[in-house]
């Protein structure tokens, strides 16, 4: 039977490969949008599109890998608190749903500017403005699984508190950092207007992520007598 301390490990590089596709993936590529700039952006989607797909690619390897991950912290934390664990298993597998079907919504600029027959009726500024507004409707949208990154975390926040292997003030950090996603997404679905400066303040609290994955990774978990 593998040990604690390997499923740990394990969790740990799964973490940390996670860690770096979704900071590649939020920061490796070109934005693509031009605020208000209908022409521009539709001709930098055109321009890049094989990167534009690579990214619709990245994004869907980095939630098959999210999933991967939860499934091995399940094995590490089953033993600390089955119904916590399922909690978090669960938390994971509607967000990743929620976030997956947001992404499909990039597909939509690659359909309208491609010039399928059905849209022959439409003018090409008629077009472009189309396909920018399906980009702001993804952005927009990704607010809600957003929340669920801060669910999952409460959870595994509360499992490793408890888990007796791990150091307690990674679960309180974990902890902080959920609270912190779920705050960012509520204030960007009621009052979109402050999600900028809310996001000053929000944005180091979500580091709280940070230490497991480096923990995990480094040191596993504390063999108990």
């Amino acid at each position: 039977m593998e040990s604690k301390k390997a499923i740990a490990r394990r969790a740990g590089v799964v973490y940390f490969v996670f860690m770096i596709l979704g900071i590649y993936g939020e920061f490796g590529f070109p934005s693509f949008l031009v605020s208000g700039d209908a022409a521009s952006t539709a001709a930098n989607i055109a321009r890049s599109e094989f990167t534009y797909r690579a990214g619709i690619l990245l994004g869907f390897v980095t939630h098959v890998v999210f999933i991967y991950l939860v499934v091995v912290l399940y094995q590490l934390l089953e033993d600390v608190d089955r119904g916590q664990a399922l909690l978090m298993v669960l938390l994971v597998a509607i967000g990743v749903a929620v976030a997956l079907s947001n992404m499909l919504s990039r597909f939509a600029p690659l359909t309208i500017l491609n010039g399928a027959d059905s849209l022959a009726a439409f003018s090409k500024p008629q077009l472009d403005a189309l396909a920018l507004n399906s980009i702001q409707f993804r952005r927009a949208g990704a607010v809600v699984p957003l929340g669920f990154w801060g669910l999952w975390l409460l959870p595994f926040g509360r499992l490793v508190m408890k888990s007796g292997f791990l150091p307690r003030i990674l679960g309180v950090l974990l902890m902080v950092a959920g609270f912190a996603y779920i705050a960012g997404s509520t204030i960007a679905i009621l009052t979109p207007e402050y999600r900028q400066a809310a996001g000053r303040f929000l944005t180091p609290l979500y580091l709280g992520e940070v230490p497991i994955i480096f923990w995990l990774l480094l040191k596993g978990a504390k063999t108990q007598s």
